[in-house]
């Protein structure tokens, strides 16, 4: 179950007076859920950004080096679906 800490941010009120247009139009419930939800999305999106510039540095023999490695894997090792 994840757990939830208070904190104070400092914002711009041209960005709260969105946020505030938002969980007017039940967009988010509230203030809160609003900005963790736009948290989120971020880190998600630095994440996925992180991952592509990580693979960008991969040159043709290391892909073809990972590719042969995961199709040697043993097919048993593999979850049943």
């Amino acid at each position: 179950m994840a757990t939830t800490t208070k904190i104070a941010i400092s914002i711009d009120k041209r960005i709260l007076n969105r946020i505030d247009t938002l969980v007017e139009n039940r967009i988010f419930t509230n203030r809160s859920r609003a900005i963790q939800s736009a948290i989120e999305e971020k880190i998600s999106r630095l994440d996925k950004s992180r991952l592509a510039i990580e693979c960008a540095k991969l040159t043709k023999t290391d892909e073809q080096r990972l590719s042969e490695e995961s199709s040697q894997t043993d097919l048993a090792e593999w979850p049943e679906y």
